[in-house]
């Protein structure tokens, strides 16, 4: 089997994600949230998916594509056969204006030759419906307009719209600008407007990066990681997706397709504690806003996940498409939702925890929750002798899992520093009765011939996650227990060049194929906390190497080939990069410092 990366980039502004590959197609675009029907989706299906490509006049070309430094602007670079080239910048338009972020649904597309004028034919083919309805063009005075949906589609453009509308070539002498717009259009100038736009854009993007607070350590992968991280937040309303993209498998014919343009409570902690560490509380304060008005059921519990608007419902339907590589089933809507995932209560607390354990917030910022915090140690309480579906959402097994005692233990002992900032004694003794009950619970897990704990209460099964017992610090000091779990976990889990699977034991869809980059990640962070410092090195250097050519990293890696799978990019993946970045930098001893 040959390798398998991802050829595309992603461009974003915190209100829309859009994928272009490097043929120059628009492979993924969902409007007007990450979440809704897509308006490219050649990704998930070549016929139905529409596109939207800048080609040569004839088939034979050579692309390359890089970011414009430190910014999420995408340059793509078309070298045709006979010489000539052009290059296309992809961008979405983000910058500070009028004391708020302008944000808009609106891909800009800036065409200009490079060497000679080459020919060139611009295919534009949005979509709805699930690919079930090809969108209806006519031409305005400088702009196309796209009907079939409630709002209005739009492409305005300084090119001959004739040429478009009849996919015709004619040769680049001079920019070409594409303004692709759901709802409000532009009606502003176009080349000035969009070169301001542009400037804007790459200065905002630069500022945060140099805003940021980064290791020294590999720093070109810890911005770009970074950065991605940033446009996988909703700015709206708070939320933060897993990934922007639905039913990539995670290993070929699998049927191990989800959706994960969704909110994970899970998934966003670990987004959170990096951002922590890259000294940006807006994202923060932001997610605690949106956790605050996420509906409950009757009992008062969360779900796993949300939709970005806070909708509790993601009912999963299957569409007819021909899915990724004619992977199918094509997914969309997630059944996780449904789950039993009682990890979350922790896990929430625990993000929270910068807010009152930071000087930098003010008391006023924190003091009404109160209530809130109460509510989530009763849910711990309430839910710490329950049997769950775990972090890896088995669909029909549930067990004890060690790694949800875990996150009742770190999410007590958040509540316990909570309740001293706040200075409520009842919290703190709830807290702390509730951080022994959960190591009970945790010990209870351990397997003593194995010297090791296992993947939940009357289990053998090794499971990476139970690697967060080092990280998190459950061990204290006692790098003896701690080495000898993670020589445990090693001896089963671990694959080559430092990839880690998940589990190696069957599950619904039977034996797991490919590793779990996080948790490869995860490992490397172990491996530096047990003082395990050349390993924790050079394992972090050969996992660099499996992103693709922007340093974008998926899901799952297959150790066999090397190949990249699962959703794409995936936001889980790039949080274990920076975390265990952090931890080795921390180890190093070298000082962080602003770029």
């Amino acid at each position: 089997m040959s390798k398998h990366i991802y050829g595309s980039g992603v461009i974003g502004n915190c209100s829309y994600i859009a994928h272009v590959e490097k043929d120059t197609n628009i492979s993924w675009l969902c409007f007007p949230r990450f979440d809704s029907d897509f308006i490219f989706g050649g990704m998930l299906d070549k016929n139905k998916g529409g596109k939207f490509t800048i080609l040569p006049q004839k088939g034979d070309f050579s692309s390359e594509q890089q970011y414009l430094e430190n910014t999420n602007i995408l340059e793509t670079f078309i070298k045709t056969a006979s010489g000539e080239s052009y290059k296309v910048t992809d961008f979405a338009p983000r910058f500070f204006n009028y004391e708020r972020y302008y944000k808009p649904l609106m891909v800009v597309r800036k065409i200009e030759p490079v060497i000679g004028e080459p020919r060139i034919k611009i295919t534009c083919k949005p979509v709805t419906a699930y690919g079930t309805k090809s969108l209806t063009p006519s031409p305005g005075s400088n702009h196309i307009r796209y009907s079939g949906m409630d709002q209005e589609i739009r492409l305005t453009t300084n090119a001959s719209l004739t040429y478009i509308l009849e996919e015709k070539e004619f040769r680049l002498h001079r920019p070409v600008y594409l303004v692709f717009t759901y709802g409000k259009p532009l009606e502003a100038p176009i080349e000035s407007t969009v070169e301001r736009f542009l400037q804007s854009t790459t200065q905002y993007w630069r500022k945060w990066a140099k805003s940021t607070s980064i290791p020294n350590f590999h720093q070109r992968l810890v911005v770009r990681s970074a950065l991605v991280l940033k446009i996988h937040q909703y700015e709206d309303t708070g939320a933060i997706i897993a990934a922007s993209t639905t039913s990539l498998p995670e290993s070929p014919d699998s049927g191990r397709n989800w959706d994960y343009r969704y909110c994970w409570m899970r998934d966003t902690y670990y987004t959170l504690n990096v951002f922590n560490h890259l000294g940006h509380f807006e994202e923060l304060e932001s997610y605690f806003d949106f956790i605050q008005n996420l509906p409950t059921d009757k009992k008062g519990r969360y779900q796993p996940l949300y939709a970005i608007t806070g909708s509790p419902e993601l009912i999963e339907k299957i569409c007819d498409l021909d899915g990724y590589l004619q992977n199918k089933p094509v997914r969309f809507g997630n059944q996780a939702y449904t789950h039993i995932q009682n990890d979350l209560y922790g896990q929430v607390l625990v993000s929270l925890l910068p807010l009152y354990a930071d000087k930098r917030f003010i008391e006023s910022e924190k003091s009404h929750s109160k209530p809130f915090i109460n509510n989530l140690l009763h849910k711990i309480e309430e839910t710490m002798h329950e049997k769950d579906a775990g972090l890896w959402e088995f669909r029909n097994l549930q067990q004890e899992h060690c790694y949800t005692f875990l996150f009742h233990w770190a999410g007590a002992c958040s509540a316990i520093k909570m309740a001293e900032r706040l200075g409520d004694e009842e919290m703190k003794e709830k807290a702390i009765e509730l951080k022994k009950t959960a190591i009970d619970k945790i010990e209870a897990c351990y397997v003593p011939e194995l010297k090791a704990y296992a993947q939940s209460i009357g289990s053998k099964n090794m499971d990476a996650s139970t690697l967060q017992l080092i990280t998190m610090g459950y061990f204290g000091d006692d790098l003896e227990r701690a080495n000898n779990h993670l020589k445990a976990l090693e001896k089963e889990l671990l694959a080559k060049d430092f990839l880690f699977y998940r589990y190696r034991h069957e599950d619904d869809f039977g034996e797991p194929e490919t590793t779990f980059l996080i948790c490869a990640f995860w490992y490397i962070e172990a491996l530096a906390c047990v003082n395990r410092l050349d390993e924790a090195i050079a394992g972090f250097e050969s996992l660099s190497k499996y992103c693709n050519h922007l340093l974008l990293f998926s899901e799952d890696v297959d150790q066999k080939t090397g190949s990249q799978w699962g959703n794409f990019p995936q936001a889980y993946s790039h949080v274990g990069l920076l975390n265990a970045a952090y931890r080795i930098d921390q180890k190093l001893g070298k000082p962080d410092f602003l770029m």
